[in-house]
């Protein structure tokens, strides 16, 4: 049997990710670890789709980590989430239970199953102007002497191709205590949905959430002292609904415009799924449309696997 340290279950928007976790999570008596870069926000709840009923299965509490953690307004970053996580994934740990990793924010779902801490690098004066004048072609070279190149993303230009080079270099002057970061063996699994039935869900879902009150969140937010600019930066639904909010959009052209941002969205976050792939990570997907109990049981048997 594998000795996993984590389960991590990924999904694009509307694919029913939350449910699966929450099921799983009660068959394994564990807990849920968020992994949603809006989530964390109090007071954001339709907004960000936390669903919250979705952590009570048969009557019992599914316990959640990372949500409602920070007050609007706030910039939140992946440095954050990753000393963040750490902590409630210790919790969970030294109570002995095998923790849920489950969110569809692909940044910070990597940034703690490949084993190092990110660090904010400054930029470095000195050396760009070192790198200036350079082809590609020698910053590749110049690169992969820092790590291996798994795919092209950091070199297919010249400005990327410094950067990356101004990141590595950075770290490589950090005493190694400061990158430590636990590997983490999880089984991670994706759910995959398909484009028609994920674009139906995601109409139906924003629907439902206009009905609940969505736009009357948003007015809340506002008149609490929360800037349009804050709100507007946390993108899909704060910025549509606060442009309407405060008479920038009609409720059609909102409706309109925040749909189809919330559809391209979901195609962005499985164009960085595809990507981990492609970076090593082994993704075994399971189909929206089982059931979740059937899903569970699929996830239990690869837990029992044999690599």
């Amino acid at each position: 049997m594998v000795n996993y340290d984590l389960i991590t279950i990924l999904g694009p928007t509307a694919s029913g990710k939350t449910p699966l976790a929450a099921a799983l999570a009660y068959k394994l008596d564990t807990e849920i670890i968020s992994g949603d870069s809006r989530q964390i926000y109090r007071r954001m709840d339709l907004g960000t789709g936390k669903d919250l009923a979705d952590y009570v299965v048969d009557g019992h509490q599914v316990p959640y980590h990372l949500i409602d953690i920070v007050e609007p307004g706030y910039k939140y970053n992946v440095f954050e989430y990753q000393r963040d996580f750490l902590s409630a994934y210790n919790e969970v740990k030294q109570k002995g239970k095998l923790p849920v990793l489950c969110g569809g924010t692909g940044m910070y779902l990597e940034s703690v199953l490949k084993g190092y801490r990110l660090l904010p690098v400054p930029e470095n004066p000195q050396l760009r102007a070192s790198l200036a004048g350079k082809s590609l072609e020698e910053l590749t070279q110049m690169l992969s002497v820092y790590k291996k190149l798994h795919n092209s993303t950091d070199v297919d230009t010249v400005k990327r191709a410094i950067r990356a080079i101004e990141i590595e270099e950075y770290y490589k002057q950090q005493p190694p205590e400061y990158r430590e970061f636990p590997t983490l063996n999880s089984l991670i699994i994706g759910v995959d949905i398909d484009r028609e039935l994920r674009r139906q869900k995601i109409t139906r879902r924003l629907k439902q959430r206009l009905d609940e009150g969505m736009v009357d969140e948003v007015k809340t937010l506002l008149e609490g002292g929360i800037a349009a600019e804050d709100l507007i930066y946390y993108g899909l639904e704060y910025k549509y609904l606060t442009l309407y909010a405060t008479g920038a959009l009609s409720f059609d052209d909102m409706f309109h415009q925040l749909e189809i941002a919330i559809h391209q969205f979901a195609k962005r976050q499985m164009t960085w799924f595809r990507g981990m792939e492609r970076r090593g990570f082994s993704i075994h997907w399971l189909d929206a449309r089982m059931p979740t109990e059937e899903k569970v049981e699929k996830i239990i048997n690869l837990l029992d696997t044999k690599s």
